[in-house]
């Protein structure tokens, strides 16, 4: 793809919900791929991008992990020593959306950590929600696992007003290269409940990528924010009722060690 492993992903995200009401959302976003040992580079090469600092496209370690201007870097490899994951010098990237005129919201980023072999050792799933929580999930990936990824565990965190804790998360993730799939399948005790995908064509990293991804995509990540609440207004409308916030996990982050994920309920995603 060029000179930096970090890229943009043209794509579409699709949400359909099942029950109690049907309901269907699609709109065309551009997602970033950021290898984080490249941050500051980037920000170095690229007129339109800058680390830490504002630009109309801007990357800050304040809005991930602890939420402080720590290096995210050394972040992420403690939360995975945590949980007993080793990844020595291999390089992590992170999937999200930056920072676009200073704004951003990110429902999920999603890190894929590798080790020293290039071979991906584990995906932390980042969620945060609309009430400014966040917890991750910390998910093992198998050696045979390379071209589709498929991961499973059990709703820890509260996100959507619209949507019961008991629940399962069924994760199948076709790792970033020229494409890119995420696709989420929630289920709760009686079945299917949402799916979720993100796809995703790669462009390099480039100033004249940033330059029409901002014509094209002006106010994607306020579009974001907006269309959660919009959403969320149509369900309203239609009856779904509201679930009441629990309090958040005493730990922000749920590991999944490979071989201890919880069996799957249902057969058919």
């Amino acid at each position: 793809m060029g000179e930096w492993n970090s890229r943009l992903y043209h794509g579409r995200v699709l949400h359909v919900r099942f029950k109690p009401k049907k309901h269907l959302l699609r709109y065309r976003v551009c997602s970033f791929l950021f290898d984080l040992d490249e941050l500051e580079k980037l920000s170095n090469k690229m007129w339109l991008f800058s680390f830490n600092k504002w630009n109309l496209l801007s990357f800050h370690n304040r809005d991930f992990g602890a939420g402080n201007n720590r290096d995210l870097r050394s972040y992420v490899v403690e939360t995975l020593a945590n949980a007993n994951i080793e990844i020595g010098e291999g390089r992590v990237e992170l999937l999200c959306y930056p920072r676009i005129f200073g704004y951003v919201f990110n429902p999920l980023s999603i890190y894929f950590c590798y080790d020293d072999n290039g071979q991906m050792s584990a995906i932390i799933y980042e969620v945060t929600n609309t009430f400014k929580q966040r917890h991750s999930y910390v998910i093992e990936v198998s050696k045979d696992q390379k071209d589709s990824i498929k991961q499973i565990c059990e709703k820890k965190f509260y996100v959507s007003p619209f949507m019961e804790m008991d629940a399962s998360y069924h994760f199948t993730i076709h790792p970033p290269k020229d494409t890119i799939a995420v696709l989420i399948n929630q289920h709760d005790k009686l079945g299917p409940l949402l799916k979720a995908a993100f796809t995703g064509k790669a462009e390099k990293f480039s100033n004249f990528a940033i330059f029409k991804m901002i014509l094209r995509y002006p106010l994607m990540t306020l579009k974001v924010v907006a269309g959660i609440h919009w959403e969320a207004l149509h369900l309203w409308r239609k009856g779904v009722k509201l679930v009441e916030r629990p309090n958040p996990p005493k730990d922000k982050m749920t590991h999944i060690a490979y071989g201890n994920q919880p069996q799957e309920r249902f057969v058919n995603d």
